[in-house]
Formats: C-alpha cells, structure tokens, sequence
C-alpha cells in the first residue's frame, strides 16, 4: 500500500472520529439551547408581574414616605409638648418637695411653741399658786 493510500485512511479515521465525538456535544448544545430558550420565556413571563408589583410598592412607599414627612411636625409639636410637661411636672415636684419641708417645719415650731407655752403657763400658775 502507498503512503497516500495510508494518508487516505488515517484521514479517514480521524473524521470518523471527529464526527462521533461532535454529533453527542452538537445533542447537547441543542438540549442546552432548547433549555436556554425556555429560561428566557420563563424569566420574561415572571419578570413583568414582578416589575408591576413592585411598581406598586415604589407607589405605596412613596404615599407612606409623604405621609411621614406632612406629620413630621406634629411629631416635632408633640415632642416639644412632652418635654414642657416633663418640665411642669418637675417644677410641681420641687414646689410639693417645698412645701412638705415648711409644713415639717412649721409642725416642728407649732410643737416647740405648744411645749413652750405649756412650760411658761405651768411657771405662770406655780408662782400665782405659790404665792
């Protein structure tokens, strides 16, 4: 046999064995095409609703984001009423606080006063009664 005839069938071989390992990964590219192509329609039927909700979400944030902000300064008007309250109750403490020491005290000198008293009128009525 020539050496071109060897040539013929080693080329030969070489593209049969090239067509059987194209023909399983060409399958398989179709198979993955074919996957790709369901993804795609998938991904297109699911993206749109999503897109649409979370359209509506952006729209309720935005009336809850507005919401806020017009009663920013109610909240604002509250604080500041809490903290003169807080400030009233405080000055209402010290003036009660106050007043419970002058009324202790003024009990401490009543009760002096009666003692004394008591003592000055038992002087009193031991010299009448002695003389």
């Amino acid at each position: 046999m020539p050496l071109t005839g060897l040539a013929l069938i080693i080329i030969a071989v070489a593209i049969c064995v090239l067509v059987l390992t194209l023909v399983p990964t060409l399958l398989t590219m179709k198979r993955t095409a074919a996957s790709i192509g369901e993804l795609a329609d998938m991904v297109k039927g699911e993206l749109r609703p999503t897109l649409q909700e979370l359209t509506g979400a952006l729209a309720e944030l935005k009336t809850v984001g507005s919401g806020v902000a017009e009663h920013t300064e109610d909240v604002k008007c509250l604080m500041s009423a809490l903290g003169e309250s807080g400030r009233n109750l405080h000055a209402i403490n010290r003036a009660i606080s106050v007043v419970s020491s002058v009324v202790n005290t003024s009990s401490a000198w009543t009760t002096g006063a009666k003692v004394a008293g008591k003592y000055i009128l038992d002087r009193y009525l031991k010299r009448k009664g002695g003389m």
